[in-house]
């Protein structure tokens, strides 16, 4: 793991991302519903003018809109808070996007409950569930801005429609430059054989932090960085169910359908081990500041940790 441990919104990384893109594809276009700033989209405005559509509180005709620049031969992303993203935007991504099998990269911010006061309304925690559900649709949860710049790179070159999970609140770098990033490959922290602990996103960085917590114990955890959702990296997921016995799920989302189920699902039908899910469970989002959210939610460290110790009971 990277030692480096500076705090940046994985939002950043996209945007920086989309700059670099910018320079050296000439038919990366970006669009956005209103929330230019936030999304970070405004780094490319600033540098291609030409080649940014902002389509105002719209974030339907946004999606349509950018089906048609991918039909001219365009890499549109598309960028928006998550919630809107997949929420409000469904049936376009469904139909015009995913259905048709076009090019458009969709750029989903403010994920989960580190949004913070923003509350309920606005706290994306089932788009995971949504987008991976829908064929064609590859999903991508980086887990810090390192690994965002270079998802928003991969995403570009990946043909297909893509959805990209971002962050607002800044979290530990985990991941190095030169660490290798494809789409579908996972990326193994550490290595241990009492159990694995599978995260994306911020989560990740939690998910470290359990594993030092663990290793106090005595407990030894392999901790693997699932960036990409779909298509998942069924190999390292049955390879962990094989080598410890024992799975932990860790996501910023609800455990209904995401993250975990999707573990779950290979994990059931290739290689059944006990698999404990820490996410938020069947519930809206509430106001309040990330660590305060994080506690009450039960996506700590210690949650995490707690989780590992329950699942390694349960082995046969």
């Amino acid at each position: 793991m990277a030692e480096e441990r500076k705090m940046i919104s994985t939002r950043d990384g996209f945007g920086e991302g989309l700059v670099e893109l910018g320079k050296t594809d000439k038919n990366v276009v970006v669009l956005s519903a209103d929330l230019t700033d936030s999304t970070r989209a405004a780094w490319f405005k600033k540098d291609f003018p030409d080649r940014f559509f902002g389509l105002g509180v719209a974030e339907q005709d946004m999606i349509g809109v950018a089906a048609g620049l991918a039909l001219e031969g365009k890499t549109p992303f598309a960028c928006t808070f998550g919630v809107f993203a997949s929420g409000r935007c469904w049936d376009q991504v469904r139909v015009s996007v995913a259905y048709m099998n076009l090019n458009v990269k969709i750029a989903g911010t403010h994920g989960g409950i580190s949004v913070g006061p923003d509350g309920a309304t606005h706290q994306a925690l089932e788009e995971i569930a949504l987008m991976r559900i829908l064929p064609n649709m590859t999903v991508i949860v980086p887990c810090d801005a390192i690994e965002a710049k270079k998802a928003t790179i991969a995403a570009a070159k990946r043909k297909g429609p893509v959805y990209l999970r971002l962050g607002r609140s800044g979290v530990p770098v985990m991941t190095g430059k030169d660490d290798a990033f494809v789409i579908g490959k996972s990326m193994m922290l550490a290595d241990g054989k009492d159990v694995a602990i599978f995260a994306c996103g911020q989560m990740v960085s939690e998910a470290a932090k359990a594993c030092g917590i663990l290793a106090k114990d005595g407990i030894s955890a392999r901790l693997v960085n699932m960036h990409t959702v779909k298509p998942i990296d069924k190999e390292a997921i049955i390879k962990a169910a094989k080598d410890t016995g024992a799975i932990v799920t860790a996501e910023e989302h609800t455990i209904m359908g995401g993250f975990g189920s999707a573990i779950a699902e290979v994990v059931s039908g290739e290689w059944p081990v006990p698999v404990k899910m820490v996410g938020v469970k069947d519930r809206f989002g509430l106001s309040g500041e990330p660590d305060e959210l994080f506690k009450y939610f039960g996506l700590t460290a210690d949650d995490i940790a707690k989780a590992a110790k329950e699942a390694i009971r349960m082995k046969k």
